[in-house]
């Protein structure tokens, strides 16, 4: 227990720095690729698969370990590429994402990298396969591709964007028309699913793509005598995003007086034990694991309420 607090106080430590962990690996050829370290829980050699009937051609099978069914999908067919071969000199990296965990199926892994977030940027325009990219970084001169996993689970096993019956109310619909909200996510399928909830609720939306342009955009505001809390009903932010994450950007956006009353809902994929403490620490008002539009819905409308109230 000790050696996953002194862990947990590792990364703790790191907030605010705008820094990540990247493991690095290989699919089908020398190009290499980065996901966060906070995304694995483990690497392993990979299991004998059992074939799903009716599943993705991603899925390629799932397997037993530690006692759960875990899927596995090829991140190699998953790109649109030819799906690898060879499975048992193949590796698997079981991750959490949205609070679900499924294996990625890599053909080797290499190390892991501590780089800042400000070394990782958005895809370049007509690189071909920026399709399934969020970023890309070098490493030792060389180039690391970072996979749009959100996409990938959306097209493998689409979530339900829908909101129940009954979360929504008439008379909290007919307020939340007056109302903008600020969303900020590298993942153009994240931003879309947020501002589909938040469209469905009644408010406004202004989705921007990283921490940095937010923080442009938000100075800007100040600069021109405006009040971001008084246009903004909220700012919902992911955490991981290239040039800047929403640990700083929330870090910054606290240290300035002309916007520190922004109300802030860091909104992500990571999970963990890590994000309790990480939010308290950079001063965000509130924490939401992705992607569940129930309870996104329901945070906005208590701050719909919240603010008529006040």
């Amino acid at each position: 227990m000790a050696g996953v607090l002194d862990s947990v106080n590792q990364r703790t430590q790191l907030v605010g720095q705008n820094r990540l962990e990247l493991l690095l690996f290989r699919l089908d050829g020398k190009q290499l690729y980065g996901i966060n370290v906070f995304k694995v829980k483990e690497v392993l050699q990979c299991p004998r698969l059992t074939i799903m009937p009716k599943a993705s051609p991603v899925v390629r099978g799932v397997a037993n370990i530690r006692g759960g069914t875990i899927p596995i999908l090829d991140l190699s067919m998953a790109t649109g590429r030819s799906g690898l071969d060879d499975l048992k000199n193949s590796f698997v990296i079981i991750t959490e994402y949205n609070t679900k965990v499924q294996g990625f199926l890599v053909r080797s892994v290499e190390r892991i990298v501590n780089m800042n977030w400000e070394e990782i940027h958005p895809p370049p325009k007509g690189t071909g396969r920026e399709h399934y990219l969020t970023a890309v970084t070098r490493v030792d001169k060389q180039l690391v591709e970072i996979i749009d996993v959100e996409k990938i689970l959306a097209e493998v096993a689409p979530m339900s964007e829908a909101i129940s019956e009954g979360v929504i109310d008439v008379e909290t619909q007919s307020k939340a028309v007056s109302k903008r909200v600020l969303i900020v996510d590298d993942s153009s399928v994240a931003r879309k699913q947020v501002a589909r909830c938040l469209q469905t609720v009644g408010v406004d939306v202004v989705a921007l793509n990283d921490g940095r342009e937010a923080l442009d955009y938000l100075r800007k505001m100040v600069e021109e005598g405006r009040q971001p809390e008084q246009e903004f009903l909220m700012m919902i932010s992911d955490i991981e995003m290239p040039e800047m994450d929403g640990y700083t950007l929330t870090a910054e956006v606290r240290g300035d007086p002309r916007m520190q009353k922004l109300h802030i809902l860091l909104h992500t994929s990571l999970s963990g034990v890590f994000n309790q403490a990480m939010v308290k620490k950079v001063g965000a008002d509130d924490f939401l694991a992705k992607f569940r539009p129930d309870d996104l819905a329901a945070r906005v409308i208590e701050r719909i309420k919240s603010t008529e109230e006040g």
